[in-house]
């Protein structure tokens, strides 16, 4: 099952009186589980792709169904409740709350996206600090722990709602490569695990080797859908 259908996606910002293509007739579909990079040079495209799909930026033309759902057809409340019901978001400089312990950034999505009994709140933020190797570090603050651990709480943070499909945005950017690689590893556990999708924006070798499907563009232009010579 294709979890994304996207043909001829496009994206145009007014910039004054003159037009700026940023995605230019975009056309690939993402397949269910699995690890899928758009990569390209800075302005290509892939950032403004990987927010469309994750309902932040609406289409100028085309179609884009995620998750068998029409959502360039979605208001701006209706793709909100989407995304909240049904994806995730990783991004490169963490976004945990300060204020929140690593549980409470952990358990904030499952209180204010889908306001589950606090039985089971609990009970879904020990289940993923242990699977991301943080059950000992759930009472520390964002500032009380090291980059990779920050990003370990990110990815549970994501999959708390059981999201179908995570959207990462450069996740290893501000990580030193030993630990880019353990927080890639764990993303495909999870995804071995729990049946995730992951899709990633990124300049990263290590991720554009791990992932299964590059989706290549320059200048707005999809160029290159191939799978990595490298995957095991």
């Amino acid at each position: 099952m294709d979890v994304v259908v996207a043909r001829s996606l496009s994206k145009t910002y007014q910039a004054g009186a003159l037009a700026v293509p940023a995605v230019r007739e975009a056309t690939f579909s993402i397949e269910r589980g699995s690890l899928v990079a758009f990569v390209g040079p800075s302005g290509s495209g892939k950032s403004t792709l990987l927010n469309m799909v994750g309902c932040l930026d609406h289409p100028s033309g085309g179609t884009l169904q995620v998750l068998e759902t029409d959502v360039a057809g979605l208001d701006r409340r209706k793709a909100a409740d989407f995304r909240g019901a049904n994806l995730g978001f990783i991004f490169q400089d963490f976004n945990l709350i300060p204020v929140l312990s690593a549980a409470e950034n952990i358990e904030y999505p499952l209180l204010m996206v889908q306001n589950r009994p606090a039985e089971e709140r609990r009970s879904r933020v020990m289940e993923l600090l242990a699977a991301v190797g943080m059950a000992d570090q759930a009472d520390k603050r964002p500032d009380q722990l090291s980059g990779g651990q920050k990003q370990r709480v990110a990815v549970a943070r994501a999959l708390a709602t059981r999201a179908k499909l995570v959207l990462a945005d450069e996740p290893t950017a501000n990580l030193d490569h030993d630990t880019a690689y353990r927080i890639l590893e764990l993303m495909k556990k999870m995804r071995d695990d729990l049946g995730t999708t992951f899709v990633f924006s990124t300049h990263d070798p290590k991720i554009v080797q791990t992932a299964e499907v590059v989706l290549t563009l320059e200048d707005g232009r999809l160029v290159g859908n191939s799978a990595a010579k490298n995957h095991g």
